[in-house]
C-alpha cells in the first residue's frame, strides 16, 4: 500500500514538474515572440475603434481647408499593428500634387533620438560610461569655460572656468550648457554665428571633425548639470560616435540601425532615386495663411537632395513616417525588432527614465534622448505618464506610450506654425479611439 502511495506521489510530482516545465517553456516562447513587427491591421483587433479614428479626418482636413496647413501625414500603431496611416492635403500647393504616405520629410530634431540610441549601442559594448567627461574622447572639451559677460554690440565676451567637466550623460540630457544657433539664447546665437557654428539644418558643407572642436572652444551658457538648455549637445554625440566607432556618423547609423531595421528611406542626404519624394516646405504670410517657404540666409529647402558631407546628429536626417515608426517600435519592444536585438531592455529602461532629477524640461522630464511625460503632463492630456516623445523644427512630432503600447506620429512641413494645437488634438483623437485599455492599466 505504502509502495503504491509513494509511486503515485512520485508520478504526480513528475507530471506536475513536466507541466511546469511546459508552462515555463510556453512563457519563454511567448516572451520571445512578444516583440511585434509593424504590420497593417484592424483597429478592433488591438482594442481601438476604426470609426473613432476616422474622426481625425474631419479635424485635419479642416486645418487644410482653412489654409493652416498644406499637407499632414499621420501614423498610429498599437501592439505592433498599424491601425491608421494616412496623408492629407497637398505636397505642392502650386503644382496641386497630393501628399502621399511615402513622402520623405525633413526630420530635423527627430534625428536626436536616433543618434542617442546609436550611441547607447556603443555604451552596451563598453566603449564609455555615461558619467565619463566627454574630454576623455574629444580632448577639445577639456577645461570648459562658462560665459561671464557678453557685449551685444560686437559679440565679444568674457568667460570663467566651468565648475566641472561636461559628461556624456549631460550631453544626452541637454544639461551640458551648450546652446543652439538661431533658436538658442541670444548670446549663443551671436557667438555661434560669429564663429560659423552650423545648426545642422541646411548646412551640407564641412564635417563634424572641423566643427565640433571649434564649438568646444566657445563658452557654455551655464555650468554643466545646472539646468536644461536645448542645444547642439547631440551634434557633439554624433562626433563622439565617429570617434568611438571609427566610422562616419552616416555609415554607422546606416549599418547599425537603418539597414538592419529595414529603414530604407532614411538618410542624411537622399539618393537620386528618392529625391522626388522630398516634401515641400511652407511658412505663413501676415494673415497666417500657408505659403511656400523662400530660401533664407543661403539655406535651401532642398538641402536633403544635396551631396552633403556634414552629418548633424541633432538635425540632419530625412525619412518617412513608416521608417521612424519602425525605429520607435524597436524601442517600445525593449530594443528588439524583426528577430534582431539592438539594445537590452535594461538599457531601454535606462534611456526612458528621468535622468535630470529635479530639473525640468517644460512640464516634463528628460531621459537619454527623449522627453519623458510627467505626472503633470499626463493630467493635461490622455498620454500616459512615462511616455516618451520629441519632434522636429519643420512640424513633425511623435510619441510612444509603453503602457498602452501606442506609437503615434504626425508630420507637417511648416515653420513657423501658429496652429500647433493640432498636435494636442491629434493626441486626444488617438486616445479617444482606444476602447480597451491594456490590462495592466485597468
Amino acid at each position: 500500500m505504502r509502495t503504491y502511495l509513494v509511486t503515485g506521489l512520485m508520478a504526480g510530482f513528475f507530471l506536475s514538474a513536466t507541466a511546469q516545465r511546459s508552462a515555463d517553456h510556453g512563457t519563454t516562447a511567448r516572451s520571445r515572440t512578444s516583440h511585434p513587427v509593424l504590420r497593417e491591421g484592424q483597429a478592433e483587433t488591438v482594442g481601438m475603434s476604426t470609426t473613432r479614428l476616422q474622426r481625425m479626418d474631419a479635424i485635419i482636413n479642416d486645418y487644410i481647408e482653412k489654409g493652416r496647413q498644406a499637407g499632414v501625414a499621420v501614423l498610429v500603431a498599437r501592439n505592433g499593428r498599424i491601425v491608421y496611416h494616412k496623408a492629407y492635403g497637398q505636397d505642392d500647393i502650386t503644382a496641386k500634387t497630393t501628399l502621399k504616405r511615402d513622402a520623405i520629410f525633413r526630420l530635423a530634431s527627430q534625428t536626436k533620438a536616433i543618434t542617442s540610441i546609436g550611441l547607447m549601442m556603443l555604451f552596451e559594448e563598453g566603449k564609455f560610461l555615461l558619467d565619463d567627461p566627454v574630454s576623455k574622447y574629444i580632448p577639445a572639451f577639456k577645461n570648459p569655460k562658462v560665459l561671464e559677460k557678453f557685449n551685444e554690440k560686437d559679440s565679444t565676451f568674457t568667460s570663467v572656468p566651468a565648475k566641472r567637466e561636461i559628461t556624456i550623460r549631460q550631453l544626452l540630457t541637454h544639461t551640458s550648457g551648450i546652446s543652439y544657433p538661431s533658436i538658442g539664447t541670444k548670446e549663443a546665437v551671436a557667438i555661434y554665428a560669429k564663429n560659423k557654428i552650423p545648426s545642422g539644418i541646411g548646412t551640407p558643407a564641412g564635417t563634424l571633425s572641423q566643427t565640433i572642436p571649434r564649438l568646444a572652444a566657445l563658452p557654455l551658457m551655464h555650468n554643466p548639470g545646472d539646468r536644461f538648455t536645448y542645444g547642439l549637445s547631440t551634434d557633439v554625440l554624433g562626433y563622439l560616435i565617429e570617434m568611438l566607432s571609427g566610422q562616419s556618423l552616416s555609415n554607422y547609423l546606416r549599418t547599425r540601425l537603418f539597414e538592419p531595421l529595414g529603414m530604407n528611406d532614411t538618410f542624411f542626404y537622399l539618393p537620386e532615386t528618392k529625391q522626388a519624394r522630398l516634401t515641400k516646405v511652407y511658412t505663413e504670410d501676415s494673415t497666417k495663411a500657408v505659403r511656400r517657404l523662400p530660401s533664407q540666409g543661403g539655406i535651401s529647402e532642398d538641402y536633403p537632395n544635396q551631396a552633403g558631407t556634414y552629418y548633424s546628429g541633432g538635425a540632419g536626417l530625412s525619412g518617412t513616417l513608416y521608417d521612424y515608426a519602425i525605429f520607435l517600435q524597436m524601442v517600445l519592444n525593449g530594443g528588439e525588432y524583426g528577430g534582431k536585438r539592438f539594445l537590452s531592455p535594461t538599457t531601454v529602461r535606462l534611456i526612458t527614465t528621468n535622468q535630470i532629477g529635479d530639473l525640468n524640461q517644460g512640464l516634463n522630464k528628460f531621459g537619454l534622448g527623449f522627453s519623458i511625460t510627467s505626472e503633470k503632463s499626463a493630467a493635461r492630456l490622455p498620454v500616459s505618464e512615462g511616455s516618451f516623445d520629441w519632434g522636429g523644427f519643420f512640424g513633425t512630432t511623435y510619441w510612444v506610450d509603453p503602457k498602452e503600447k501606442v506609437v503615434a506620429l504626425l508630420y507637417t512641413q511648416k515653420v513657423p506654425n501658429s496652429f500647433g494645437d493640432l498636435n494636442d488634438k491629434f493626441r486626444v483623437l488617438v486616445y479617444q479611439a482606444i476602447t480597451e485599455m491594456n490590462e495592466a492599466n485597468r
